[in-house]
This record gives C-alpha cells, structure tokens and sequence, in this order.
C-alpha cells in the first residue's frame, strides 16, 4: 500500500501555515515533503512531524535559487519517482509601504524574486513528475492583496503586484496544462505566523483546511479559479 500513497510538497514547510499544511496533508494520509531553504529548522519541524508517526521527510529547496530548485525536484524524482501535489506556500513580505515609486527597488525586485519567479520556476521543475503520470495537484498560496480591486488602491505595493503578478500565473499555467492536472490559487485570509503577526485573527490550522480542499479535488474540479474559504473569489 504505501507505494500508492499519494506523494506531496510544500514549500517554505517549516513554519506557519506551511507547517500546517504538512501537518495536514500527512494526516490525510500523504507522504509529504517539507521543503525549506534553511537546514537546520527544515530537519527540526521534520523531525516534529515524525516523531508523531507522520510520513514526512525534509528536502532542502530555496525558492530564490534554481539550482537548489532544480536539484530538490532530482531528489524527488529519485525517492518517490512522482509528485501529486505542489503547494506554493514560500513567500515574504517586505513592505515598508512606501510608494511603489518611491520604495527602494530591491524591495520590489527581492519580492517578486521570491513570491512570482520563485512559484514560477518550481512549478516549472516540478510540473514534469505530474505531465509523467498524467495528474497532479498546484496550490499557490496568493493573497486578497493581489486581487485587481486592491491593486487600484495605493500601498503594499511590491506584495500586491507579487500576488497579483502570481494569480496571473495562476491563470496562464491553468490554460496550458494537459491531463488531469490543475492550478489553482488561495487566499488564506490573515493568518497569525510570523508573516501575519501575532494580532492576525485566523489560526494557521482553519487557513490550512481552508487551503486543502483543492489537493484532493476529483477531476471535475476547479482548474485556474482564485478562493478563499472554499468559495470562488474575483480576480
């Protein structure tokens, strides 16, 4: 049996609503991967996980490097020979909310890096292990922030136009994609992590069931649509 368990991998996995989402997935009955650019906490909330009896083991992946990218998707190639659903969790926030115009461009530039090319690029690495097998689950994590209607106001505006940059990624990928394959993206609401803060009004574990619906989706399901809460939201 445990060769057909389905095989999932959630970036930036080792805290937060990722941590959540590993938690969950494994609990659902999935081998998961935990993904995270740092060693050192990647092994520990790996090692939390295990030691609860959950299959989840810990791959080094560093969204803003393609080689790292390149060499994880390797790694799960060998151990597992498939993936069956992707979470693109990875992501910061960098505002200091300045004017767009007006912010250091690195700002800018090291948010698109990771929030947009970082998504793009592992979707790209991984998206052959699913085409492989004809099937495969893409949750990217986006945000309310990156709905047209919020990129009309000013402010939080490299973390808007990440988001927004990544639903349309979202849209795009969803149009090419062949097979029984589906993209998806999630607001996961405000969440208290070390993004959200610790006033934020939603726990990591109803962000992560709000999230995890879309992993299990039959073949009718959504492909290319933007929720929250299980409901379709406006681009």
């Amino acid at each position: 049996m445990s060769q057909d368990k389905l095989v999932a991998l959630v970036t930036g996995g080792n805290r937060g609503i990722g941590f959540e989402l590993v938690k969950q997935l494994a609990l659902k009955g999935f081998k998961v991967i935990l993904a995270s650019r740092n060693p050192e906490t990647g092994h520990v909330a790996a090692q939390k996980l295990k030691e609860s009896n959950l299959d989840v083991s810990f791959v080094i992946l560093d969204v803003n490097n393609q080689e790292s990218i390149r060499q994880a998707a390797l790694t799960v190639n060998e151990r597992y020979g498939r993936l069956d659903v992707l979470i693109n969790n990875a992501g910061v926030y960098l505002e200091e909310n300045k004017r767009l115009v007006g912010m250091d461009p690195s700002i800018l530039e090291r948010t698109m890096a990771t929030n947009f090319f970082g998504a793009y690029h592992v979707i790209c690495s991984f998206i052959p292990l699913m085409e492989k097998r004809g099937y495969g689950r893409i949750i990217n994590i986006s945000s309310e922030y990156g709905a047209m209607s919020e990129v009309s106001y000013p402010g939080v505006g490299a973390y808007k136009l990440s988001k927004f940059a990544l639903n349309g990624l979202t849209q795009l990928v969803a149009a090419e994609i062949k097979g029984d394959i589906k993209i998806n993206a999630v607001d996961p609401g405000w969440v208290s992590s070390d993004m959200g803060g610790p006033s934020a009004p939603r726990k990591p574990k109803r962000a992560a069931e709000s999230i995890l619906w879309l992993a299990t989706i039959g073949p009718e399901g959504p492909n290319g649509g933007f929720f929250r809460d299980g409901k379709q939201i406006n681009w």
